[in-house]
């Protein structure tokens, strides 16, 4: 018990509202008695709430007129629904490489031909492999479901390189992916940005985008890159009017390519993502790593937005959220239940760094495989998210100098890449993140845990 709560047990004078009890023997019904009134002030009353409905329906609200006047230049709600539903259509997509002679074409139409051939081993072929005769017998946790994740898979070749890693080894596909390469830079290189939303329609997988808007670019004006990193935690992101331009960036992809799924690392925009959905757009957004859910608190405010701001059926734009890399196996069990409490069990996602990037972002060696472990059998709808190889890995290719994972590699140019030679290393870093996703399966098979790979390529 918290330090002022068991002093106030220690004593015989209680207090409530109206009275004072003056015996031992009464001391729990006074301590509950008052825990019940002192938590009857966190009440939100309804003039509040309407002071809140007031504001946002408020025509002289110049920060929400702005939002309206962004959203217009795209259309209704509906339209814009139905342009990225278009846009996101498999052969809408692929038509769009094939009209513009893109290399990539190729690579989806063989995904493609694998997925429909069953070249990918099936969940059961994969616990059979693990387990062998054991695993017929076995009843895994699926409602426990983990789903493996990898990041960041900045280029759409590399792809094509894992899947066919994956085929000879009888290895999984992940289920979820994150990319971070800049938005203009992948649009203008062959149509990788159409061929990766391609690749994740052919896959059923889900995946996130990381919108230009994101605090690196030159938004706040006394900070540069990578180089001035730090910088940034004192105020991460979309200052002034970046906010506005990350919601038209948003709606920008969202109608070209049918991108639904971004990376949200401002709290203004956490909130215009919010707003946006209850306008009828059905966007998603994950909240960033940086953003530092690093308490229940935080993560509790988090999910009061969320839930303050929901549609009448529930649903939310927050899909998930990174839970920072300093949060406990306590932390994510007790947001859990009030996760659940608010509806959003299905709909929120925990996700989790189990592996990070050697450099630049964490102290090393970083590994939650066995704390993922603990949590994994009694905690829904976690993400195990593979930022860096296994650290046994990244241990042997520091000590040989032979670029082991690095956070600022995100920030770099594709063609600055090529041109220092460190293209087929940054490739390397990535399968190892695939390695080490794949020896995160293994260790929850062998628990009798289960797992989402990539649903269209595994769990037919």
């Amino acid at each position: 018990m918290p330090g002022p709560l068991r002093s106030m047990q220690k004593s015989p004078l209680l207090y409530t509202r109206n009275t004072v009890v003056l015996c031992s023997g009464c001391e729990q019904k006074g301590l509950d008695l008052m825990a019940d009134e002192l938590r009857e002030r966190l009440r939100i009353s309804e003039s509040q709430l309407e002071a809140i409905n007031n504001l946002l329906l408020d025509p002289d609200n110049k920060a929400i007129s702005a939002l309206l006047d962004i959203v217009a230049k795209y259309g209704t709600p509906e339209e814009i629904n139905r342009k990225a539903e278009e846009a996101r259509k498999l052969e809408n997509l692929t038509a769009r490489l094939r009209e513009t002679g893109s290399p990539y074409l190729e690579d989806v139409e063989w995904l493609i031909e694998q997925r429909d051939a069953g070249a990918f081993i099936t969940v059961d072929e994969y616990r059979r492999k693990v387990l062998g005769e054991r695993a017929d017998s076995m009843t895994f946790k699926d409602d426990f479901a983990v789903t493996l994740e990898i990041s960041a898979a900045q280029y759409f070749p590399w792809l094509r390189v894992e899947a066919e890693q994956a085929i000879s080894n009888g290895e999984l596909m992940p289920g979820r992916f994150i990319r971070v390469r800049k938005m203009k830079e992948q649009e203008a290189d062959n149509g990788d940005i159409i061929a990766f939303a391609a690749a994740m329609q052919v896959m059923g997988a889900s995946y996130v985008e990381t919108l230009d808007t994101r605090g690196t670019d030159g938004s706040n004006v006394h900070l540069g890159g990578p180089e001035t990193i730090t910088g940034y935690f004192g105020g991460v992101g979309e200052p002034n009017e970046y906010a506005l331009k990350w919601v038209d960036e948003l709606l920008y992809y969202y109608t070209t390519y049918g991108i639904k799924q971004v990376l949200n690392v401002n709290p203004g925009t956490v909130f215009l993502g919010y707003m946006l959905y209850r306008l009828g757009l059905d966007i998603e957004f994950k909240i960033s790593v940086f953003m530092g859910n690093d308490n229940p608190y935080a993560a509790l405010w988090t999910l009061i937005g969320a839930k303050l701001f929901a549609r009448e059926d529930g649903t939310s734009p927050l899909i998930g959220f990174n839970w920072s890399n300093s949060v406990n196996n306590e932390t994510m069990e007790i947001t859990a239940v009030f996760r659940k409490a608010l509806g959003f069990e299905d709909v929120v996602r925990f996700e989790h760094h189990i592996t990070e990037a050697w450099r630049h972002i964490v102290r090393q060696p970083y590994d939650r495989r066995d704390e993922l472990l603990e949590l994994a059998d009694h905690v829904r709808n976690i993400s195990a998210k593979h930022e860096g190889g296994d650290v046994e890995v990244e241990q042997a290719l520091e000590a040989e100098d032979e670029h082991p994972s690095d956070i600022l590699d995100y920030f770099r140019d594709k063609e600055e890449i090529i041109a220092a030679g460190d293209w087929d290393a940054l490739l390397r870093n990535y399968l190892e993140k695939h390695n080490a996703l794949n020896h995160t399966a293994r260790a929850l098979t062998e628990r009798g845990l289960s797992f989402i790979a990539a649903p269209k390529l595994h769990h037919r």
